[in-house]
């Protein structure tokens, strides 16, 4: 079934955003970190459309921070939307290489091995010091943004508008995706993947075009974290920041690209309420969280809003 999200809702909630982002600048980053977590938890939603769920995918984020990192500094004065822009090509020529492989696994073998390959880079990304900057990570000057030079407030308050609107967008078009024949086809892998095969159409290579995306996806989450913090380290790519994006994209649901938001802020809140008043305990939180969306809405948060009573059968029909 086709889904739709209020144009207003969305437009009311970038208003307020950015409002509280100018208010209270304390607030940027936290505003920022659940954008970029809800960026990479739609890439992983791609992948949730067919059925697949990978354990590794953090590995995206370190590859674009990183990237991200090493364009900063091997080309001093380069602006920072270049250098995203770099740690988003090199997510997505690494997320081509794995996806060739990787896309004819199913279940928890896909998995498995983007699990493995997660922990290969993080392990090569604490050891080679001299590239990386082992486990310190790699801290590189803050770049110019479309020019301009800015002071660490301007520069995070540019980032928040960067980030939202880099959300809007690229939630249209994932959702575009999700509506196309392409995306009708990842949700076909879920259900009869024979039947796609029998009638000509290779669910190989529409997996791996949605593996691609999302890599570029989560990608794109790591070069903007690595932009507004100035720094990347191999935590970035841990299984344990995969199994978090893993959390919002289950708490959101796949129903909606925008379900991927809805988890992330969800998360973050948790997360902030839980430092404030339950420093020890925010695990058991998020846990209680994940049990109670798995038992009441097991299509997250989209479809929970979403369902309703079922239409009256047509008299003609009965």
């Amino acid at each position: 079934m086709r889904t739709s999200t209020s144009p207003a809702a969305m437009v009311l909630a970038v208003l307020l955003l950015l409002g509280a982002g100018w208010a209270w600048p304390w607030s940027r980053m936290p505003i920022i970190t659940f954008l970029c977590f809800g960026l990479a938890a739609l890439g992983l939603t791609v992948l949730m459309r067919a059925g697949q769920v990978s354990f590794g995918h953090a590995m995206y984020a370190a590859i674009g921070g990183y990237a991200t990192a090493f364009t900063v500094r091997a080309l001093p004065g380069i602006d920072g939307l270049v250098a995203a822009a770099a740690g988003v090509i090199a997510s997505l020529a690494v997320g081509a290489l794995v996806a060739a492989f990787v896309s004819r696994y199913r279940g928890i073998f896909f998995g498995m091995l983007n699990l493995g390959l997660s922990m290969v880079l993080f392990s090569l990304a604490g050891k080679l010091y001299t590239w990386t900057g082992g486990t310190d990570g790699l801290r590189f000057e803050r770049p110019s943004l479309l020019g301009m030079v800015m002071e660490r407030g301007q520069f995070e308050l540019a980032m928040l508008v960067l980030a939202l609107m880099l959300a809007v967008g690229v939630t249209w078009m994932v959702q575009r995706y999700f509506d196309s024949c392409s995306g009708q086809v990842m949700l076909a892998i879920r259900t009869n993947e024979t039947r796609l095969e029998y009638i000509g159409l290779s669910a190989r290579w529409v997996l791996a075009q949605g593996y691609v995306l999302s890599a570029g996806l989560v990608g794109l989450a790591g070069s903007l974290l690595a932009l507004v913090q100035s720094l990347v380290t191999p935590e970035s790519g841990y299984w344990i920041r995969s199994g978090e994006y893993v959390f919002i994209a289950i708490l959101g649901g796949s129903g909606h690209a925008v379900g991927a938001f809805l988890g992330a802020a969800v998360f973050e809140l948790i997360k902030l309420t839980a430092a404030a008043y339950f420093t020890n305990a925010w695990q058991i939180l998020l846990g209680a969280t994940l049990i109670a969306v798995i038992f009441f809405a097991p299509q997250g948060i989209v479809g929970w809003r979403r369902r309703g009573p079922k239409p009256a059968m047509p008299q003609e029909a009965r």
